[in-house]
């Protein structure tokens, strides 16, 4: 009897999968057991072909051999991963491996892993598919009872091929027009052009915003605060008759006409999907998305405590339902001890505002798994993603918010005034939370415990003031907002109804799994910077997004191939005519880029000759710190000016750039004036505190250097576009 070949994604979810199906033979690159072999790859093993495989004339980047249109797209062994194909592809081949299982990653991304390995191999045997959304033994025990045939997933692999093979074409094509046209490092893509794109508008109009001043008037009782209520419902504009009416309100006793009191209740919010997630890290914790996503796939995949992170439902499916109390167990630990047995004690609803099998695709919501976490062993950064995800999820099982709200209107002098009460009378799932996360709260318009009032009360004004104000510009994108904006560009960007309802359809641009990425790829090319948590475009990305056609900046693009490759995977379109409409549109693109009048101007450019090619070197700003970079693409020439750390400066407490080489290394505070060598500083203020030895700090340093070499070395453009 054959034995059947398990392929994972990952070494770790490999060996995990072993252990649950008892295999103890340890090979390097698999585990055999009696009935089973594990195996895996390292993410991707296999990829599409960089253009030079195509032929001779493609080494050398030139308009002459544009468009670039393979009748077949090849696929090749990614660089590094040589050994574990060949491993893989052995066992692939074994006679006595009769049946292949794919345990890859469960979503489109996943599929395309395992399918390519197993095309590149050009194996035939039975494929059945373990479709899990967590690691823990018991899902694992779970899938492999119910196993899916892999011709279920055939179309998901076909949606996946034309997603890699559409931004193959598109994005290579455009890449190298572009940097031919203008003989300059520029890349464009569908999804992170679209994504640029807006955050360049948004400069635009900030840039253009002219502030208006208006005016609001208060008047201030014992005990509380009255609004003017502008009978009008017009801007107060006229400072003049915000005067007038200050002088008619000043000192007059008002009188209650109205009082409205009533009971509401406020449920809390939907549970997480990773863009949810992603948006409260970096609001409440200054993480990056892919930072979040990094952390997540460490709580799925090597704690086993979290569900697989990347999903875009905010829904459980009812088939989760039994299982909820068993997940509450888990999480009665800790601070969430005492929330946890409540709701097991008390018992919950299950209801349609997070459970519905309608709202679930691949995957339900991020949620804990029935594994408990020894909490000191979580890194600060996986406990406070654990600690939201937990939160969400008892915070749906708990009860309402009940709270009275109250609001009273009274006049004085015949104008109308008004103020706003609330009085929690229970706090339910708000008592997890130490701040509130009630947006009304956030508003101007916050509200106050009033006094026991009825109707005919006077009240006396004791001061009436006017405030001036100004329209504000709209605010920068940071991190958070930025996904937001991708996920639902229709509310950022100027598009008609039909236009709107394809973008809230398909889920806006990008996917859970890809937007982390992008805005990755948009620093790493310095087309956008940070200041603090402000996301700003740079001189060369505001220039790409005059340069790119017009088509490639839409979002309504990307969300239009987002659902034919919806449609695709579900076996309602045809993958050919997508292709072929793809290849047309790449060629008309180019044609487009080539007859462009366009000017590309280094603006960033320096005094300082590149060592060596000897062209003059640029200053670019990245997401740690700034360098020189070489203008020529094709020679790739980098050097750090300074890293921004995250020591602290001694008398401003903000963080410190690191300028310099070796003993000369140098700490600088852009804030205020200090200034300290390196070696002095750590003789200074680590070592006397016994912070950190020298050791330490070496440590650090050649982690930063390790770091930067990641964020800011240029990726080959064929890696540029593998998920764009």
């Amino acid at each position: 009897m054959g034995k059947k070949l398990v392929l994972a994604e990952k070494p770790s979810v490999g060996r995990d999968i072993a252990r649950v199906l008892k295999c103890q033979k340890q090979n390097g690159s698999y585990i055999e057991g009696n009935d089973y072999v594990v195996t895996w790859a390292m993410g991707h093993l296999v990829g599409l072909a960089d253009p030079e495989t195509y032929g001779n004339e493609y080494k050398t980047w030139s308009m002459e051999t544009l468009p670039m249109l393979p009748e077949r797209m090849k696929l090749t062994v990614l660089k590094g991963t040589g050994k574990q194909f060949q491993a893989v592809k052995g066992l692939l081949l074994r006679k006595d491996i009769t049946e292949i299982i794919i345990a890859t990653d469960a979503g489109r991304e996943g599929e395309l892993v395992a399918r390519w390995i197993l095309d590149k191999v050009g194996v035939k045997k039975p494929i059945q598919r373990l479709w899990i959304s967590s690691v823990t033994d018991k899902a694992i025990l779970e899938g492999f009872k119910n196993l899916k045939p892999g011709k279920e997933y055939e179309n998901l692999y076909r949606a996946a091929v034309c997603r890699a093979e559409s931004d193959w074409l598109v994005g290579l094509n455009v890449t190298r027009a572009l940097t031919c046209k203008y003989n300059a490092q520029l890349s464009a893509g569908r999804v992170q052009s679209a994504t640029l794109a807006m955050i360049v508008a948004r400069e635009e109009a900030i840039k253009n915003f002219v502030p208006k001043a208006y005016f609001t008037i208060s008047a201030k009782t014992s005990g509380f605060i009255l609004a003017y209520k502008n009978s009008s419902q017009k801007i107060l504009a006229d400072e003049k008759v915000v005067d007038t009416i200050v002088g008619k309100l000043n000192g007059q006793m008002a009188v209650v006409t109205e009082l409205k009191e009533s009971q509401k209740k406020q449920y809390a919010p939907g549970l997480y999907d990773l863009t949810e997630l992603q948006r409260d890290a970096n609001k409440y914790f200054g993480y990056s998305p892919k930072q979040t996503l990094s952390i997540m796939q460490r709580l799925y995949e090597n704690y086993k405590v979290l569900t697989y992170p990347r999903t875009d439902s905010r829904y459980l499916s009812e088939d989760i339902v039994p299982t909820l109390k068993e997940r509450l167990k888990a999480v009665a630990i800790g601070p969430y001890r005492t929330f946890a047995n409540d709701v097991l004690n008390k018992g919950f609803k299950v209801n349609k505002s997070f459970v519905d099998n309608t709202k679930v695709s691949d995957h339900h919501a991020i949620i804990p798994t029935e594994e408990s976490p020894i909490l000191q062993k979580l890194s600060l950064e996986e406990r406070k993603i654990y600690d939201l995800v937990v939160k969400r999820f008892l915070s749906v099982l708990m009860t309402p918010c009940v709270y009275t709200q109250m609001q009273l209107t009274a006049e004085a002098a015949g104008e109308s005034l008004t103020a706003k009460g609330k009085n929690i009378i229970e706090k339910g799932w708000k008592a997890l939370y130490d701040q509130s996360f009630d947006e009304e709260e956030e508003t101007e318009d916050k509200d106050q415990n009033l006094p026991e009032l009825k109707k005919g009360d006077q009240i006396k004004l004791t001061s009436v003031v006017k405030n001036k104000c100004y329209t504000k510009a709209p605010a920068r994108f940071t991190e958070a907002t930025l996904l937001s904006a991708m996920e639902r560009p229709q509310q950022y960007v100027h598009v008609d109804q039909k236009a709107a309802k394809t973008l809230g359809e398909t889920g806006g641009i990008g996917t859970v799994a890809t937007r982390a990425d992008i805005i990755e790829k948009l620093y790493n090319m310095f087309y956008i910077e940070k200041n603090g948590k402000e996301i700003l475009p740079t001189s060369k990305g505001k220039q790409l997004i005059d340069l790119v056609p017009t088509d490639l900046k839409s979002p309504l693009l990307t969300a239009q191939w987002e659902g034919e490759l919806e449609r695709i995977s579900t076996g309602k379109q045809n993958p050919k005519v997508f292709m072929e409409r793809i290849r047309k549109y790449s060629s008309d693109l180019v044609q487009d880029v080539k007859g462009s009048d366009s000017k590309y101007v280094h603006d960033n450019m320096t005094g300082k000759r590149c060592p060596d090619c000897g062209k003059f070197l640029l200053e670019v700003k990245g997401k740690h710190g700034k360098l020189y970079v070489c203008q020529d693409r094709a020679c790739g020439y980098k050097e750090t000016i300074s890293k921004l750390t995250n020591t602290r400066c001694p008398n401003c407490h903000k963080k410190l750039e690191l300028r310099g080489e070796g003993d000369g290394q140098i700490y600088v505070c852009t804030t205020c004036t200090f200034r300290e060598k390196l070696s002095s500083y750590n003789k200074k203020y680590r070592n006397n505190n016994q912070k950190v030895d020298k050791k330490s700090v070496q440590r650090y340093l050649k982690a930063q250097e390790k770091e930067d070499e990641g964020n800011f070395a240029f990726a080959a453009f064929g890696d540029l576009f593998k998920k764009d």
